[in-house]
């Protein structure tokens, strides 16, 4: 199956807890996208990472990608995340159920 690199936009709420800063990806969340750091710049790294791994994952599968609908009402203030992951073509992202 051929495969092309895709871009994904992905809303990442960060939220300092303690002395640590905790980050998820709400489209991603029932896939397990959410993560620690030290700091907010390495918690961002992290779920940037954990958001490719879980693209490419689902591309492998031969799932669909979700994205946030209107509906999912993602928060507003949240960081924006890109990622890019092989995916086979045509594999255009779906809306999530």
């Amino acid at each position: 199956m051929s495969r092309e690199l895709r871009t994904y936009t992905f809303t990442a709420v960060v939220e300092a807890a303690d002395e640590m800063w905790h980050a998820y990806c709400p489209t991603l969340l029932a896939y397990g996208a959410a993560t620690w750091g030290a700091t907010r710049e390495e918690v961002l790294g992290h779920i940037r990472d954990m958001a490719a791994m879980i693209v490419e994952r689902l591309a492998e599968e031969g799932a669909s990608v979700p994205v946030a609908s209107a509906a999912d009402q993602e928060p507003m203030n949240g960081e924006r995340i890109v990622v890019t992951a092989c995916a086979p073509l045509g594999d255009a992202p779906h809306p999530a159920a």
